[in-house]
């Protein structure tokens, strides 16, 4: 089967462990204000690959991730996209490489049989916990978080090994209260590996220029440096 992808990154080093092929896939329900990647929003764009074709490309570079990498399947949003990214992980899992999924949770369905198939072949999720306040989630991604924490719940219940990524983002997600109750969440879940606190930048702000979109973070500076240690303290706490 094919699917559609935005766009392939050969050495990742931030999608995980190691030196990791990054595959991008295309299209995401949720519009994040800080969303660095506009163009992936639209399941019409990105470019239709075969699982083969795409696993023959990262099979070009074992030799560089097979050593403690693997590949990284983000977005856009990988679950929109689940029968295909599971086919590629399953390919790749008989070659030995190691298989991370970057997702936020948000297509996350209990009763997805095509859902349930990728994680059989997925050895970790990076989850993207965008807020851990429903209404500030609407707010941030035009979605409930409902789904987003049902999936960390249901990962921590299979066993499956977890990082939990959240964006840190001045006046919105920098918050003690906030955060306080992310790690109380955190805390609950029996297989998170690692929490990483992602500054929040204004890199994609060009993007948004040359697409013609409104950028709803306009003026909003990246955190300060105490900022982003007081999170890590807060969120890591007994990891």
């Amino acid at each position: 089967m094919t699917g559609k992808i935005h766009s392939f990154e050969s050495f990742g080093t931030v999608d995980g462990p190691g030196i990791r092929f990054v595959v991008f896939m295309q299209g995401c329900p949720m519009r994040c204000k800080y969303c660095h990647n506009p163009d992936t929003w639209e399941f019409s764009g990105g470019t239709e690959y075969s699982a083969e074709e795409v696993a023959e490309k990262v099979l070009k570079y074992k030799h560089y991730i097979q050593k403690g990498g693997g590949i990284t399947v983000s977005g856009g949003e990988p679950l929109m996209q689940s029968e295909f990214v599971g086919e590629l992980f399953s390919i790749l899992k008989n070659e030995g490489v190691h298989t991370a999924l970057d997702t936020s949770g948000i297509n996350f369905d209990v009763n997805d049989k095509n859902i349930k198939r990728l994680l059989d072949v997925t050895d970790l999720v990076l989850l993207d916990i965008k807020h851990i306040d429903d209404n500030e989630h609407k707010k941030l991604t035009g979605h409930s978080n409902a789904k987003p924490l049902s999936f960390a719940k249901y990962l921590s219940e299979i066993g499956k090994d977890i990082i939990i990524r959240h964006v840190l983002v001045p006046e919105i997600t920098d918050n003690d209260g906030y955060l306080k109750r992310l790690k109380a969440f955190i805390s609950e879940l029996k297989t998170v590996k690692a929490v990483e606190v992602l500054p929040y930048h204004t890199m994609g702000e060009v993007k948004y220029e040359k697409m013609g979109i409104a950028y709803h973070l306009k003026g909003v500076n990246p955190p300060d440096k105490s900022r982003v240690e007081n999170a890590k303290n807060i969120l890591r706490g007994d990891l």
